[in-house]
């Protein structure tokens, strides 16, 4: 690297690393997670999990003792008081600083002096070093830790067999590490939790474009939220526009005025305005119904009928959006050139066709890269989804949790976050291809953008 581009690059490598942490990272983690069965059910590696099963242990019930835990100078003893009769016991003075497995043997109590039994705070703060001790009696009988104030006797619930299978010591059942399945799995198909994790290939991909129990919602999905971008840009834009058109009207008395009222929306932030339409359209106490209900004698189930909740949902995003397409066109508007104008209007064009022959086509251009970002952020639109509907209403007819407000990003979040599987391979599939459709769309304006360009040039 040359002086003269290092101190550019000196500014560069900040952003660099900061656009590799927050964007090129996730991204690839995102990636590569669709391509593994990664869920609530298979949350650890196969060398976690199986060290966790092997770790159960089995207690015969009835065969507990309670234990108490007390200071003796910098250490511990350990005691069990006499019960049912068995004689009450005691260790040596014990460190618990770490969990470091050991056996530690028991004696009668007899004439040792205890201190006070520690409170439980004290045992919570000592468990990982309590639970790696193997208490023995002095019949031989080995306790463990089995809760704040006992121990019991235990073996190992699972043990391991020389080809890598787990051997129930209760049952004699093999269970064989399915690596296709992420679980240790017996003949008759019974699977051990937790689960592990495995790559699966293109297996979600498949199940997304191929399995009709997800097709189907999938693609209605999918629909519903190109919709929802589309319309919302139309009607946003269509509002936006009219209204900048009626404020550059030099006629218009208290046009700044009329300028500030309608730009409150936008000022307002938008979780709050959500939240209050949210109330606004309650269909027992929200006032638009009381309002259609006092004039038409009808109450809009606007939360639960499919049809009137995207409807609302529409309503919603292009009241938050069209303060925002208003400046942008004022400002296009007003970019106009005068002369153009007087020429429309020496040539006696009306409002209507000096607005479609003049007006329109000079702000079209310019406006239209903006209109496919407005697009691509409605795709993702999660928050507005979230806080107003939630996606619902919910449908009962599909596998998956789905609702007849549902985006794609908000169906995702369900499947990962809200599904009692919580899919979280699944999930990170149907990202991937929203993220593709999201990178497709900004293409297509970045392209926009260039041909708006090479006139300039």
């Amino acid at each position: 690297m040359s002086g003269r581009s290092s101190p550019a690059w000196r500014y560069l490598l900040p952003a660099l690393a900061a656009a590799a942490v927050f964007v090129v990272f996730p991204m690839l983690y995102t990636l590569s997670l669709g391509f593994t069965n990664y869920s609530a059910r298979n949350l650890l590696s196969f060398e976690r999990a199986r060290a966790q099963l092997l770790e159960e242990r089995l207690v015969q019930p009835g065969s507990e003792r309670a234990f108490t835990l007390h200071a003796d100078g910098a250490r511990w003893r350990v005691a069990l008081p006499a019960e049912d009769g068995q004689a009450a016991l005691v260790t040596a003075p014990l460190t618990l600083d770490s969990p470091e497995t050991r056996a530690v043997p028991l004696q009668p109590l007899a004439d040792t002096a205890l201190t006070p039994a520690a409170p439980p705070a004290q045992v919570v703060e000592r468990v990982p070093a309590l639970r790696a001790l193997q208490l023995t009696t002095p019949d031989g009988q080995t306790l463990s830790l089995q809760s704040l104030r006992h121990v019991a006797p235990s073996r190992p619930l699972y043990t391991l067999r020389d080809d890598g299978a787990l051997v129930d010591t209760l049952t004699a059942t093999a269970y064989r590490p399915d690596m296709a399945e992420g679980f240790f799995t017996s003949e008759a198909g019974d699977q051990l939790q937790p689960g592990f994790r495995v790559a699966v290939g293109w297996r979600h991909y498949q199940r997304i474009f191929s399995d009709g129990r997800f097709q189907e919602p999938f693609a209605s999905v999918f629909l519903w939220t190109v919709a929802f971008s589309a319309l919302t840009v139309l009607g946003v834009t269509a509002l936006g526009l009219l209204l900048a058109v009626l404020l550059n009207w030099e006629a218009l008395e208290g046009r700044a005025a009329y300028r500030l009222v309608l730009f409150l929306p936008y000022a307002v932030p938008g979780f709050i305005s959500i939240l209050v339409f949210k109330g606004l359209f309650n269909q027992n106490l929200g006032e638009i119904n009381l309002i259609l209900n006092g004039l038409f004698g009808i109450k809009p189930a606007w939360f639960t009928d499919p049809a009137l909740a995207r409807t609302m949902l529409l309503i919603v995003n292009i009241w938050l959006g069209f303060p925002y397409m208003m400046v942008l066109c004022s400002g296009l508007i007003k970019a106009i050139p005068g002369d153009l104008v007087e020429a429309s209007a020496v040539l006696g064009a009306g409002p209507l066709t000096h607005f479609r022959r003049v007006t329109l086509p000079l702000i079209l251009k310019p406006l239209t890269p903006l209109l496919i970002s407005a697009f691509a952020f409605n795709f993702n639109n999660f928050v507005l989804v979230s806080l107003l509907t939630a996606g619902g209403p919910d449908r009962v007819d599909t596998a998956l949790p789905v609702g007849g407000t549902d985006i794609l990003v908000s169906y995702t979040w369900r499947i990962a976050f809200q599904d009692s599987g919580q899919q979280f391979g699944l999930a990170a599939a149907i990202s991937t291809v929203i993220f593709l459709i999201v990178a497709a769309i900004t293409l297509v304006q970045m392209r926009f953008t260039r041909i708006n360009d090479e006139p300039a040039r």
